[in-house]
């Protein structure tokens, strides 16, 4: 997601720090900082806890984007808040905010494993084809998503994104990917 928002706004993501890539730029009148941690996914905290300490980031101004196996695959939802509802990135997230949980997050949909699959396999496997096709429609979409957080602010931009993505979630709930 990071990389598709940064090609469109044409931030270049070509520093290393604070354990991530990042790119700096303005997209309209904003600044904005973007980080990639290059921790593993459940140590990202290690990243964005100081990297927001530095920027003296309130966390009202960050956003995490994370993948969500509790909706259906290419399904995006955007949150004010929220607890980090078993994902260990989150977790960790949370851990180095000091227990904060008051940042914004989008939440890309991946769908649950099938079957019995062990979700660590599952979450670290290739989407096959019809599932990469609804996580590209879903990254473009959530650079939709995020340039209008970024011009109308989270309330406005949770009220009017979420309404589309719910007629989508019922859609693809039925359809097996």
């Amino acid at each position: 997601m990071i990389d598709v928002f940064a090609e469109s706004v044409g931030i270049q993501m070509n520093t290393a720090n604070f354990k991530a890539v990042m790119g700096q730029g303005f997209v309209g009148d904003a600044p904005v900082v973007l980080a990639k941690p290059q921790t593993y996914m459940n140590l990202s905290g290690e990243s964005s806890g100081p990297l927001a300490a530095y920027y003296k980031l309130p966390l009202t101004r960050v956003l995490v984007v994370h993948d969500d196996m509790q909706l259906p695959c290419g399904v995006l939802r955007l949150q004010h808040k929220g607890g980090h509802g078993s994902h260990n990135g989150l977790k960790s997230v949370i851990y180095h905010f000091r227990g904060n949980r008051e940042f914004a997050r989008l939440r890309v949909g991946i769908g649950r494993p099938p079957g019995q699959m062990d979700p660590k396999a599952f979450l670290l496997q290739k989407f096959n084809a019809p599932a990469r096709e609804r996580i590209d429609t879903a990254l473009a979409e959530g650079v939709d998503a995020l340039k209008l957080v970024l011009s109308k602010g989270l309330s406005e931009s949770t009220r009017l994104f979420n309404m589309e993505q719910k007629y989508k979630h019922l859609r693809f709930q039925t359809m097996p990917v």
